[in-house]
């Protein structure tokens, strides 16, 4: 037996199914020799290779389409418009929080072979994770509705008006379908697909920076120097609202399952590991210069103008032709093709996403394209009457997209909470669960975004809500809120061990 057998496997379950069956799964070729030479097996560590890091690399990058959906960029031209430049420096540290949990979900799926959903299912008991499921599947579904509209408002400007809303959906509708269809082909046909979108998003508002020409000065010192105001406060609890994405760590925890890793194999997981930490850093900073161009773009044409406050997606557009005019390449139209790449690419991982949500809480074990239908319809149908109440109306769909929001912002802890307590504990995580100082960081961190989207509650329904029985619905409802929340944190105390069996007498 040689010396890399000779470790320790790590906690393992082959009755369960995985994310992705053995068949589906990219191959990382691998050289046992070379790997003994540098003294894997023994406490070293595998020699870096830009070949694996390509192989590895994928997941990351679907995960930071989250960071790009039409709901994002729409908190990017408005925080542009209102405060400027002056919350640069949030959004990156922003975009450094958001790193950090998704490199804790990468962690949960690469240490156990299983993703968060299919966790939840195994450690709470039925009524706890039928809340959850719930609770992520109206996250998701929240979130679609503002991907496929955010889609739908791109089509309609490239079509001169001729395609009204409901068309845009129907339309964006058929996504669920391309993606069925490139799955077949193989994750990376798929991911190769998403690099072409993230491109198209990349060029499409760096071409609109420099068709903008921002102050060079103002944006370093934006990105630099922290500064609110009174003025500028809620823009910039908008901008770390929206970067936590419930779904989305559902997602990443089951990405990373795509690539062959020997979980019985330590040096093999933590190999994995550091490559997609390297990937999600790089897909995450790429996002951050997207969303930086979109806020600096609107930050030059139209801070301190009459139009701030009115900038929404739906109008953005015409109000972007309207100051920096046509050319060889209207700035409507390049401002829109970005915003189709964006709601295209977010509607397919919502998809795919709502899949791993399905399956794992529920163990329901249906053909693909049965799932994916029902994922997509979830979230079509409610969207296609969202878009014929609300086609002519941008006041009332910038209020739905307030209400959207709120929506999301009430999941966040549902997801956050059972992942931090799940990587903290031993029984789960083996080896690989997080030091006290990660964990206390990751703590803050969620406390952070907990307490500014409960800021962003807090102020929505003071504003919306009156009446007595609205304020009485609200009370119970946030009594009922905090009091499973609390729930969540006792229940990640006392994690048992579960289904997974420490074969340790290898």
């Amino acid at each position: 037996m040689s010396q890399l057998e000779n470790n320790e496997p790590l906690l393992i379950n082959e009755e369960e199914e995985t994310a992705y069956d053995e068949t589906e799964k990219v191959q990382i070729v691998r050289n046992e020799e070379d790997d003994l030479e540098h003294g894997v097996g023994c406490g070293g560590a595998p020699p870096f290779s830009w070949k694996k890091l390509w192989l590895f690399t994928g997941p990351g990058f679907l995960m930071s389409i989250a960071f790009l959906d039409p709901g994002n960029l729409e908190g990017d031209l408005q925080a542009g418009a209102v405060a400027g430049y002056s919350l640069l420096w949030l959004l990156m540290w922003a975009t450094a929080m958001g790193l950090l949990v998704q490199l804790l979900s990468a962690r949960l799926g690469v240490a156990t072979g299983r993703h968060l959903a299919e966790l939840c299912r195994d450690e709470y008991p039925t009524w706890a994770r039928m809340v959850l499921w719930v609770m992520a599947e109206l996250a998701l579904i929240g979130s679609d509705i503002q991907e496929v509209i955010g889609s739908a408002i791109a089509i309609k400007i490239l079509s001169n008006g001729i395609l009204p809303l409901w068309a845009g959906v129907l339309i964006t509708a058929l996504d669920c379908f391309v993606f069925l269809f490139l799955e077949n082909y193989g994750i990376r046909k798929l991911e190769a697909v998403f690099a072409v979108l993230i491109a198209t998003m990349g060029v499409s508002f760096a071409w609109m920076f420099g068709q903008a020409k921002p102050s060079g000065s103002e944006l370093l010192i934006g990105i630099l120097v922290p500064k609110l105001s009174s003025r500028t406060i809620q823009k910039a609890v908008g901008v770390v609202g929206c970067i936590i994405m419930p779904h989305n760590v559902f997602l990443h925890s089951a990405l990373v399952q795509s690539r062959e890793v020997d979980k019985r194999q330590k040096y093999r997981v933590q190999e994995a590991l550091n490559y997609y930490t390297i990937e999600s850093t790089i897909a995450l900073f790429v996002s951050f210069l997207i969303n930086l161009f979109v806020t600096t773009v609107f930050a030059k044409g139209f801070y301190n103008t009459d139009l701030a406050d009115s900038i929404g997606l739906v109008n953005a557009g015409q109000y972007l032709q309207e100051k920096y005019g046509g050319g060889v390449f209207p700035i409507l139209y390049i401002w829109a093709i970005g915003l189709l790449a964006a709601g295209q690419s977010s509607t397919i991982t919502g998809t795919y996403a709502g899949q791993f949500i399905m399956g794992g809480f529920l163990n329901f074990k249906m053909k693909k394209w049965l799932r994916a239908l029902i994922t997509r319809s979830c979230a079509i149908i409610p969207t296609i009457i969202v878009a014929l109440v609300f086609d002519s109306s941008e006041a009332t769909l910038d209020v739905l997209n307030e209400w959207l929001n709120v929506l999301q912002s009430i999941q966040i802890p549902f997801a956050l909470i059972p992942l931090l307590c799940l990587v903290s504990k031993e029984q789960i995580m083996g080896s690989f669960k997080i030091g006290p100082l990660y964990k206390t960081i990751a703590w803050l961190v969620a406390a952070l975004v907990i307490m500014i989207n409960g800021y962003l509650l807090l102020e929505f329904f003071s504003n919306e809500v009156s009446g007595i029985v609205y304020t009485g619905f609200v009370t119970v409802f946030t009594a009922s809120y905090g009091a499973f929340i609390l729930y969540l944190i006792a229940r990640g105390i006392t994690f048992t061990h579960w289904r997974f069996k420490a074969e340790s007498s290898h």
